[in-house]
């Protein structure tokens, strides 16, 4: 009976050991480095000073990418928040983790990123915005600080943006405890000084006395509508010296498909100079502000004796229009919106340098997976991209290929981008390499009828590959 006894324990305790989350280190080990992720909202990949851009005020972004690797070329792949998001919490694209549109649920059987650090040892902690089903605490994190996501309309304040129009964005959303407790006296929508919030929330988390190492993911929602000047910085741009984007236009040549969505129903139509310029001034400010709220972080994880043992990750969902194309929001295949900022920097990446290799924004957490030793769970669809991170290569993938509902599909390559508008049987084609800013299309130029009829095809045969809905609303679907 004893014997019985003794081998029931022992099955139970093995069971024990392989359900429970496992040390990340032994005594004998150093300690795994931290991951720290920072997630900017709506942001450009051109907005910061790193980028290239020399009116913008970045300075904390700027030293991050000295000391880091930048990528020039990462995609989101499906440019509005919540399913991109998704794709970042479990490194599958919108077509297997079941968020292709707001409103779907992630996959309950997927391994979001945060549960396989958590199962490796991490103690694994969120900051700020959730724009996902459930909460944090379900999707792998021990804990949240400043969790900020909807649910307080009934405290909703009639509430302007730096222009005066009402706001729509954020509307009803306001802080909450891991409980279920509601703040809504800590502000309910947006507030002029919320990034500051946020920062707080994150270092009270690096200055936790948990000895094992962390995985902190920080989501600002800077620089997302509605803007609101933050306090300190009315005056930081001058909308009368800002810069037009290069590919400005006054409207967009054609329904590409979100023409009368929420966020180009924040600017009339057409989209003036000036209009563009006091946008401009107004989102700079957003960002420096934010800029500065990450150097904050940056400088409590430096006192805290962790600085040289933390990949930091700074990103953001996807881009925005801010008038180039004529668009004011997202919901684009273009490059100012497709693709993201995105700086690494941690034990073993290069100092100051810029990679073009091809990578999205989902690839993230396997890339942390090799990064850190961890093993990288079977549901994860995409590749890690830590060589390029090392600076042990430049490329990753021939092509990405990005969506939008049904009513956008892209490929790009190394050097042409080619995208189609399903429901209204639309091409275009960019060559990026001579034309960067995508004001020449050259779809129907006879000299690159070839090349417009082989993406074509590859498009075609990705979409069929992913058992893409929108095929079946294109004419392409008989391209052989």
């Amino acid at each position: 009976m004893w014997s019985q006894r003794l081998c029931v324990w022992a099955a139970i305790s093995c069971l024990s050991f392989w359900l429970s989350p496992q040390p990340a280190t032994t005594a004998d080990e150093p300690r795994r480095p931290n991951v720290l992720v920072i997630v900017a909202d709506d942001m450009r990949p051109d907005a910061f000073g790193a980028a290239g851009n020399n009116v913008i005020q970045t300075p904390n972004l700027d030293a991050l990418a000295k000391r880091g690797m930048m990528f020039t070329r990462a995609v989101c792949a499906n440019p509005i928040c919540t399913p991109s998001r998704a794709e970042l919490l479990t490194g599958c694209s919108g077509f297997r983790n079941g968020t292709l549109d707001f409103g779907r649920p992630i996959h309950s059987e997927l391994t979001t990123w945060a549960a396989a650090m958590k199962k490796a040892g991490y103690r694994t902690t969120y900051v700020g915005k959730w724009h996902n089903d459930g909460v944090p605490t379900l999707r792998g994190y021990e804990r949240t600080n400043g969790l900020y996501m909807g649910g307080g309309g009934k405290w909703q304040p009639e509430a302007v943006d730096w222009k005066g129009m009402p706001v729509t964005g954020y509307r009803g959303w306001l802080f909450r405890d891991d409980d279920g407790t509601l703040h809504p006296e800590r502000g309910v929508g947006l507030t002029p000084n919320i990034s500051k919030t946020f920062a707080d929330a994150a270092i009270e988390l690096i200055d936790s006395d948990d000895p094992r190492p962390f995985m902190l993911h920080v989501n600002f929602t800077a620089p997302h509508d509605p803007l609101l000047w933050p306090p300190g910085y009315e005056k930081q741009y001058d909308a009368t010296e800002m810069p037009l984007p290069p590919n400005y236009m006054r409207q967009h040549p054609f329904d590409y498909g979100n023409i009368d969505g929420r966020d180009e129903k924040l600017l009339p139509h057409p989209r003036t100079e000036t209009m563009i310029r006091e946008l401009t001034a107004v989102y700079y400010a957003v960002i420096s502000h934010m800029d500065e709220q990450i150097g904050r972080i940056l400088s409590a994880l430096e006192n805290a004796g962790q600085a040289d043992n933390t990949f930091v990750m700074f990103t953001s969902d996807h881009g925005l229009g801010v008038g180039s194309h004529g668009i004011r929001g997202k919901q684009n295949m273009y490059e100012h919106t497709i693709g993201v900022p995105l700086i690494i920097a941690g034990p073993g990446i290069p100092h100051g340098q810029s990679n073009p290799a091809q990578v999205y924004l989902r690839e993230l957490y396997p890339t942390t997976c090799e990064l850190t030793g961890i093993p990288i769970p079977e549901s994860v669809e995409c590749r890690s991209f830590a060589r390029a991170a090392r600076g042990e290569t430049r490329t990753h993938h021939p092509a990405v290929f990005g969506y939008f509902r049904d009513k956008q599909r892209m490929i790009r390559t190394d050097r042409w981008k080619y995208i189609h508008y399903p429901e209204i049987d639309r091409e275009q084609l960019f060559d990026l390499a001579n034309d960067p800013h995508e004001l020449h299309d050259l779809s129907m130029a006879a000299m690159h009828a070839d090349k417009l009829r082989e993406l074509r095809i590859r498009l075609v045969h990705w979409q069929r590959a992913v058992d893409d809905p929108a095929l079946a609303k294109s004419s392409q679907v008989k391209t052989p």
